[in-house]
């Protein structure tokens, strides 16, 4: 695997590929990988013929200075992880490299309604953050494909509007959560919840199976309620249980029966936030 620090060496190489006729795959990280993050870099091995993946904790996403200086670094074992997964490339820059003009002037996206619920309404200027440091880096590796996982739903959604927005060329596929074999979402901050918060996170995965098991045609605000109220009981501070329409993300209350479902969770074990969702239908 080679490793690449500054854009101008890293697109001197890739245009060489490019030449070659070699298509691109593209895993952008925050480090601190687990095994979802290498079946989305095993993806692009199969349907591409170059998988370069990044590592960069993107600091205009936390709208939470704390959560950013807590966010675990494990560059070691994360080249470890990508040489043993078969990364070609591996895109290592500082945030000079990605923000050569510094952070104060970066553009700024019309995500509309996106922007306004769920992870948009409890983390103000996320999805900025999400678009700034992802639109870079895809002008910088320009991929035929970019993997991403499902467990960040929302972010899937803003990043495909994103590239319609600038009309470039790479295609987005979206790859099924991987689960721990107790149903946890694998995610990086797992590595901050202690051991009893560790068992205790499996409740989410719980949550999300009994909303698809209750889930009826009329009122929803008794299943959301009651996910809510099942989730404080197990120690959790929620900021939302919710069920939206799986293709524009409007929030649900009445349920036709017919529209595909998602539900979709983010709360709190003590400083630790969790998020996960669900195709429920």
């Amino acid at each position: 695997m080679l490793i690449f620090h500054k854009v101008s060496d890293i697109r001197k190489w890739l245009d060489q590929q490019v030449l070659a006729g070699q298509s691109v795959g593209f895993v952008p990280t925050m480090g601190a990988l687990h095994q979802g993050h290498l079946s989305l870099i095993e993806q692009s091995r199969e349907r591409t013929q170059v998988t370069v993946s990044s590592i960069f904790v993107n600091p205009t996403q936390f709208n939470d200075p704390k959560d950013f200086e807590k966010y675990p670094v494990t560059i070691q074992q994360d080249i470890q992880l990508l040489i043993k997964t078969g990364c070609d490339i591996l895109f290592l820059p500082s945030a000079s490299e990605i923000y050569p003009n510094g952070t104060a002037h970066l553009p700024h996206y019309e995500l509309g309604y996106l922007e306004t619920v769920l992870e948009g309404k409890y983390r103000p200027g996320h999805f900025q953050g999400v678009c700034q440091v992802v639109h870079r880096l895809l002008e910088i590796v320009q991929p035929n494909l970019l993997f991403l996982g499902q467990k960040d739903f929302q972010q899937c959604m803003v990043i495909k509007k994103l590239i319609e927005q600038t009309g470039l060329s790479t295609q987005v596929q979206i790859i099924p959560t991987l689960r721990e074999n107790d149903g946890l979402a694998m995610s990086s901050r797992n590595m901050r919840l202690s051991e009893t918060e560790r068992a205790n996170a499996t409740s989410i995965h719980q949550a999300l199976l009994q909303m698809k098991g209750q889930l009826q045609q009329g009122s929803v605000l008794k299943l959301k309620q009651k996910t809510t109220d099942f989730l404080k009981n197990k120690g959790f501070r929620v900021d939302y249980a919710e069920l939206a329409k799986a293709d524009t993300l409007d929030l649900v209350d009445e349920w036709n029966g017919q529209d595909k479902l998602v539900a979709l969770i983010a709360a709190y074990l003590n400083e630790v936030r969790l998020i996960d969702n669900m195709i429920l239908t």
